[in-house]
């Protein structure tokens, strides 16, 4: 076993996360020998529950393996923010040190002990509230030389929904009927909808199949199909009257004005199937030489250089949650081009959904998920 792979393997992570926060934040709490064991234990089996709740996926109760994920994926989230906010103490704590007198210095363990357990725990209580009510956002993307007819074309985004053990029918029928209210031109779902196996989650992805625009409703994989099955996910999306659009582009009309619009394979895909690497410039080819606006859906963000030089007037992209919460929300923004929100890249103009759904944490703390309405306008 490599150095690399020794240090992530889950034993070792079960002692040292539970042991770090447990050394550096209990003694301070003042909650006696007796406290600080039961904290201890608290915190071990926290941190024990969430390989437990991942491995259970492929249980035949699968009532009970959803429950474990549950209260699995809920500790991830919240033990992810305490290290976090552990860390920040002690860098907080050795500054004091340096700075203040030693009297001083140490009257703030009780107090900052007491605020780094407080302030996961609520984020998590309150971060399960927003992450089971999506907002919806309304956007409008400026294009020159829009045609009139096309002036306030609209699109509702879904992204990253995540059906799974925490993610079912009924969440999916809320979004459904939400979206249809809209009454949208276009529905477009940019990947990573679901996290486990069509045999599994079919008749919780089944509502979709009621999604009403006027040109229909169309999707493009995201890194969770190819982790799920990709092949049987876009076979069973399409019985549900879905466009899987995989290196390819339709031509709409609307109202006598032609849009095109193009979906490409998630960025990742090549490492699943060779024959599936995203290719916008292939999603791009057999176009006419003046199709109207040139819409690309892409999962991630990262696929925008190519699409700007394929020559795609915007993108339509999720996959980063927009960090999902805090304090990771801080962080995205190193490992992404773009996080969320309308962005700018040469001529193409990028817009990321913080998603609708959520991985692993129900948690949305300062990051809540959304529905979006895209709207084209002329510039």
């Amino acid at each position: 076993m490599s150095v690399r792979r020794r240090f992530l393997h889950p034993v070792w992570l079960l002692i040292s996360l539970p042991g770090y926060i447990g050394w550096r934040l209990l003694p301070d709490l003042d909650f006696g020998f007796a406290g600080t064991l039961v904290g201890l234990v608290s915190l071990t089996a926290a941190c024990a529950i969430i390989p437990i709740s991942v491995g259970l996926r492929d249980v035949p109760d699968r009532a009970l393996a959803d429950r474990v994920a549950w209260i699995g994926f809920t500790a991830m989230g919240f033990l992810s923010s305490l290290f976090v906010v552990v860390v920040l103490r002690d860098l907080f704590l050795l500054g004091a040190h340096l700075t203040l007198s030693a009297a001083r210095a140490t009257a703030l363990a009780t107090p900052s002990a007491r605020w780094a357990l407080g302030l996961p725990l609520g984020s998590t209580i309150v971060g399960l509230g927003i992450a089971r009510r999506p907002r919806l956002v309304e956007v409008e993307i400026r294009l020159p030389g829009l045609p009139e007819a096309l002036h306030g074309f609209s699109i509702a985004q879904i992204s990253d929904l995540h059906v799974g053990p925490t993610i079912k029918r009924g969440f999916v029928e809320r979004i459904v009927d939400r979206v249809n209210r809209l009454q949208a031109d276009l529905v477009a779902i940019t990947g990573d909808l679901v996290d486990g196996k069509v045999a599994d989650l079919a008749p919780h992805t089944a509502p979709l199949a009621g999604l009403a625009s006027r040109h229909g409703t169309f999707f493009v994989t995201g890194n969770h199909e190819y982790y799920s099955g990709a092949p049987a996910w876009t076979a069973e999306l399409r019985r549900l009257g879905l466009t899987v659009l995989e290196n390819r582009h339709v031509l709409l009309d609307h109202d006598g004005a032609s849009l095109l619009l193009a979906g490409v394979t998630d960025f990742s895909a090549h490492h699943f199937d060779a024959a599936q690497r995203s290719d916008p410039a292939a999603a791009m080819r057999g176009a006419p030489a003046h199709p109207g606006p040139r819409i690309l859906l892409a999962h991630q963000p990262s696929s925008a250089a190519a699409a700007a030089e394929a020559g795609f007037d915007v993108q339509i992209s999720g996959h980063t949650h927009g960090g999902q919460f805090w304090p990771w929300n801080l962080l995205i923004r190193y490992f992404q081009p773009f996080t969320q929100g309308l962005n700018r890249l040469q001529n193409l103009q990028v817009y990321v959904s913080r998603g609708t759904g959520y991985w692993g944490p129900p948690n949305r703390f300062l990051v809540p998920a959304e529905i979006t309405r895209i709207r084209l306008v002329a510039a």
